[in-house]
């Protein structure tokens, strides 16, 4: 029998029966109900509040997390769902990983028990969605350097300044801030209508349209004792969810690749020119097998990190490997596919410009390639040269 020319490889034979649940329930979620839209909202630059409900009506919000009403699947079973969404689009999965991975991560590892028990029943459920505040207008790059101060004053704390390009950040009913303290970096909870709290969306947007982006803005706002996550001092505490929110990317952009090489492989077979399908062309056959081929990569590199993950084995610096070597190659399959489709390939009724676009913020976002390049550098030679 021929292989697959869908999972050449046959990478999905080697999931479990409950991970093939997972997949076929998202990607039937997804054909259904997000593909049909999605165009419209690219084109229109917003997203459906309601996508919340149904979203955890499935429990994909905080799915890899366990109890306070979230799933308790496995990595795999995880990164399968980014893996089905970002299929269909960058902002769906991003929806889906600023809420469970950064914003639900950081209050069931860091949280107090309080936390854990007001909020997360509540965003696993998605009554209530969470946004992630670390980036800066000045900080991006370098947490450390962060701007954001938050000061005591009494028994309360006084937070100032401004986080930028943050997802779901007008949506949000809680937002996780990261600010710098006398005693180092510490992470709090500020909930949507605080005083002295604002969110302003962001517009004009050429790429991640189908997704909410925001600024925040704190002017002297002030917090009782009880917002600060306790568990989390210094960068150690926003590291680790962004190690989380990258372990779904490395999964998600291997599912915009997959649909960028799709929509090339049915293009190129029924487009003809010079009286033969394009696919019937040497230089296009050589485009779809190099596709192919980096489609084929991604979905077995995410899938051992997964298992790794699962194990308990996997490092940060192999999350970093994943997350650089997925998103190139992501990027690199929806431009060739571009080219297959030809003029019709900028166009909203194909997938894989939209994809493109959103691409070139996946590959900057949760740590720049050139970040990640410097994270393998170090490991390989045993030298830092960030500093």
């Amino acid at each position: 029998m021929a292989p697959d020319p869908h999972d050449f490889l046959a990478v999905d034979a080697q999931l479990s029966a409950e991970e093939r649940d997972v997949r076929d329930t998202v990607r039937k979620f997804a054909n259904e109900e997000l593909a049909p839209n999605v165009a419209d909202w690219y084109e229109s630059g917003d997203l459906p509040t309601e996508l919340a409900k149904r979203f955890g009506e499935l429990g994909l919000f905080g799915m890899h997390l366990s109890g306070y009403g979230c799933a308790g699947t496995s990595a795999v079973s995880y990164g399968i769902a980014c893996r089905e969404l970002e299929a269909i689009d960058s902002g769906l999965r991003s929806f889906v990983s600023v809420q469970g991975s950064l914003a639900m991560y950081a209050i069931h590892r860091w949280g107090s028990e309080e936390q854990r028990t007001e909020w997360l029943p509540k965003m696993a459920a998605g009554e209530a969605i969470g946004c992630f505040g670390l980036t800066e207008p000045d900080s991006g790059s370098d947490p450390g350097s962060m701007r954001t101060r938050a000061r005591k004053d009494g028994s309360d704390w006084v937070l100032d300044g401004t986080k930028m390009w943050i997802t779901n950040g007008t949506l949000a009913a809680v937002a996780v801030v990261w600010a710098q303290t006398e005693d180092g970096i510490r992470g709090f909870l500020v909930p949507a209508g605080t005083p002295g709290f604002s969110a302003r969306a962001i517009h004009s947007k050429l790429s991640l349209r189908a997704s909410v982006t925001a600024e925040l803005v704190l002017e002297g706002v002030r917090l009782p004792e009880s917002a600060v996550l306790p568990g989390a001092t210094g960068l150690r505490g926003p590291l680790s969810c962004l190690n989380e929110a990258r372990f779904g990317i490395l999964w998600g952009v291997a599912g915009a690749a997959r649909a960028c090489y799709a929509a090339a492989l049915d293009y190129s077979s029924t487009r003809e020119q010079f009286g033969r399908p394009l696919a019937g062309f040497q230089l296009t056959q050589r485009k779809i097998a190099d596709m192919l081929v980096a489609v084929n990569q991604a979905n077995l590199l995410a899938l051992h990190l997964g298992r790794l993950k699962d194990a308990e084995q996997l490092q940060p610096q192999q999350v970093s490997f994943g997350k650089m070597a997925n998103v190139s190659a992501a990027l690199e399959v929806a431009r060739t596919a571009r080219t297959v489709l030809g003029a019709n390939g900028i166009t909203l009724e194909y997938p894989v410009m939209r994809h493109a676009a959103n691409l070139e913020t996946v590959l900057t976002y949760e740590g720049t390639e050139e970040v990640h390049a410097l994270t393998l550098g170090a490991a390989a030679t045993g030298i830092s040269a960030f500093r």
